[in-house]
């Protein structure tokens, strides 16, 4: 296995995209540590029709590579700064815990190994789904990135001209994974699609 990355998967609307970048972090054969909150399991219910938090169903059959915590365990592995791993994403991310992070509120497993991670001066991506984005979150974004967290906002672009909704998610996935640094073969590239095509001069 080649690195070993947290997920967490939170209450905003935006499941597919968990489920992409962790298809993908085990297609890359990384070890994954999930922890979803309980608006997030209702999220995976309502988007993906999933009743429980299943490691086969969220990454196309490979759930050996995922270990999988109950959020209300925050003396879990994954709540120590001794635990060593490659870095934690948040996707989707809601207002709600991007809120408590930025507060360094820890009241469940998600939000404490979010905590961690800052504190052990890890990666920790933010992928934020919320729609506009009102001032206090603005503000808890710039207190967390001054923490040294990154803020991605699922806001797909659209210069490779996508056909279809998986080419929009796929589009963020790579973009998540290029953040973790996790090689994979996501069509995100502007120079690779520059370079198939004949620009006017």
């Amino acid at each position: 296995m080649t690195g070993r990355i947290l997920v967490g998967i939170t209450g905003a609307s935006g499941a597919t995209y968990a489920r992409r970048v962790m298809e993908q972090l085990a297609e890359a054969q990384v070890e994954i540590h999930l922890t979803v909150s309980a608006l997030g399991k209702r999220l995976l219910f309502d988007e993906l029709g999933l009743k429980r938090v299943d490691a086969d169903a969220l990454t196309a059959g490979r759930g050996e590579l995922v270990t999988i915590y109950n959020d209300k365990d925050v003396g879990a592995a994954i709540a120590s700064g001794s635990f060593l791993h490659d870095g934690m994403v948040i996707v989707p991310c809601s207002s709600n815990t991007l809120g408590a992070v930025a507060a360094g509120i820890t009241d469940n497993l998600l939000k404490r190994a979010a905590a961690v991670t800052l504190k052990e001066r890890r990666r920790l991506i933010l992928a934020y789904r919320e729609t506009p984005a009102g001032h206090i979150d603005i503000c808890n974004m710039q207190r967390l990135s001054e923490a040294g967290a990154i803020i991605a906002p699922l806001s797909p672009g659209f210069y490779l001209h996508p056909k279809s909704i998986e080419d929009l998610v796929d589009f963020m996935a790579g973009r998540i994974l290029d953040l973790l640094g996790v090689e994979h073969d996501l069509s995100t590239r502007w120079e690779e699609y520059q370079a198939q095509q004949r620009m006017p001069t």
